[in-house]
């Protein structure tokens, strides 16, 4: 799908790389472009790029060296010279550094997009997967979800299809798989795209502090409210609000955030008079609501409410063939930012990666390749540049190494499925009683 090939452009003739954009963009293409050649490059930085067109004669850089340069950071894209000076010297140059093609200025339209739909074709990658990532705008950057195992591009359409929707969309996941990049990508996609996006973690506050957080409050409304505050609800009015980890919410504050979705309206703490707001929500969560549900700690009402279409993101030890383009993204982001020249990793440090069991997900292996990033000293990551627990795995002959409470968890949640989430036959097939199996349940968030 067009929609889904991120095209970056690096030209310094305002007019025609505005053309070129315009040309793409209406071909359904998304397209970041680039006057000079360190703009070029901190784009490529942040951005999961299938094609890089590259004009030759650049204020900064000529375009050899700077498709040079981009190929080191990221081999991945197919890069077209594009110039007004041709010349057999310059596509000899072109050739030898790898890029696809080489083509002259001005050029028609249409020999552009038959070039992209070539490339595209050519593109083994693109063919098996139809996409390597979720690519949206938010806040006027460019967003990728990396993603080609079968169980996240599953999780992509569901976001194409549901987003211009306004209904209510319960993201689940454990710890550090990405909810909230999904809810982004769920409202950069919707209708509301230009209004506001609020967030709110339902764990981080009191609950007094959480009711005048989302719904406000008046002055003099209690003790410290020296003035009148708009809540976070109020102000994502014609939006999307986040709820991120629902379920850690009291039973009193659902019944009052239950009431605001149904009402579509809310009370400022110390007020009377209720205020109408209209905005789509989307929630998340860690834990089992079903069975909070079960155990009386969440209202039934409230579930129905807020999961009229669940997403359910598979952890990272589901998805271990998406590890390795993950790790090129977290170089790419990390060499940014830290101003380093890390361009690769190495073979065993790859597979010790691959092999390791994440529980802390997404979140945990980018701190892992952060880390390597500022440890390593040459400019490869190595096994020594990973943290022990991980490249035990990248030696001759090693295996996966869990812990036992990893072990016991994914134990358990096969338990689970075997028996239907049956708790009392979970809990006899796992020879415990059903007081300590829900308390290893919550424990690890199964």
């Amino acid at each position: 799908m067009n929609k889904d090939i991120n095209i970056l452009l690096i030209d310094d003739n305002d007019t025609f790389r505005e053309a070129l954009y315009l040309l793409l963009s209406n071909a359904g293409y998304h397209a970041d472009s680039a006057a000079n050649a360190d703009a070029g490059l901190k784009l490529a930085g942040k951005g999961n790029y299938h094609i890089v067109f590259v004009d030759y004669k650049l204020p900064d850089m000529n375009g050899i060296e700077l498709i040079g340069k981009l190929k080191h950071e990221n081999p991945a894209p197919d890069f077209v010279l594009m110039t007004g000076y041709a010349s057999l010297e310059i596509a000899v140059e072109a050739g030898r550094i790898g890029a696809y093609d080489f083509i002259e200025k001005p050029f028609q339209p249409d020999k552009i997009l038959h070039l992209i739909k070539e490339i595209l074709s050519n593109n083994k990658s693109l063919q098996e997967t139809g996409r390597t990532a979720l690519n949206f705008d938010f806040d006027g950057n460019t967003v990728s979800i990396i993603g080609k195992s079968p169980g996240m591009q599953k999780v992509f359409d569901l976001v194409e299809q549901i987003a211009p929707t306004e209904s209510t969309v319960l993201i689940l996941g454990e710890s550090g798989t990405g909810k909230e990049l999904i809810a982004r990508a769920i409202h950069a996609k919707s209708k509301r795209a230009q209004k506001p996006f609020l967030a709110i973690d339902c764990g981080s506050l009191v609950e007094s502090l959480f009711e005048s957080e989302l719904f406000g409050h008046v002055k003099g409304s209690f003790t410290g409210a020296h003035a009148t505050k708009h809540g976070a609800l109020e102000l994502a009015n014609k939006g999307t609000f986040f709820f991120d980890e629902i379920g850690n919410i009291s039973l009193n504050m659902q019944v009052k955030i239950l009431r605001a979705i149904q009402e579509k309206e809310i009370r400022r703490v110390g007020e009377t008079s209720p205020i109408k707001v209209d905005v789509r929500v989307v929630a998340a969560t860690n834990s089992d609501l079903k069975q909070a549900v079960a155990n009386g700690h969440f209202r039934e009402d409230l579930y129905y409410r807020i999961s009229v279409i669940p997403i359910k993101l598979p952890p990272l030890r589901e998805r271990r063939e998406d590890i390795p383009d993950l790790v090129d993204h977290f170089i790419r982001k990390h060499n940014y930012k830290k101003g380093r020249e890390i361009h690769s990793v190495s073979d065993k440090a790859l597979k010790a990666l691959t092999e390791y069991y994440w529980p802390g997900n997404i979140r945990e292996l980018e701190n892992v390749i952060e880390r390597a990033i500022i440890v390593e000293g040459s400019s490869t990551i190595g096994l020594n540049s990973l943290p022990a627990f991980i490249k035990t795995l990248g030696a001759e002959g090693g295996r996966e190494i869990y812990s036992l409470a990893d072990m016991e968890k994914s134990h358990i949640n096969k338990i689970l499925k075997i028996t239907n989430r049956n708790i009392s036959k979970a809990a006899k097939l796992l020879e415990i009683d059903r007081k300590t199996l829900y308390k290893k349940i919550s424990r690890y968030g199964l």
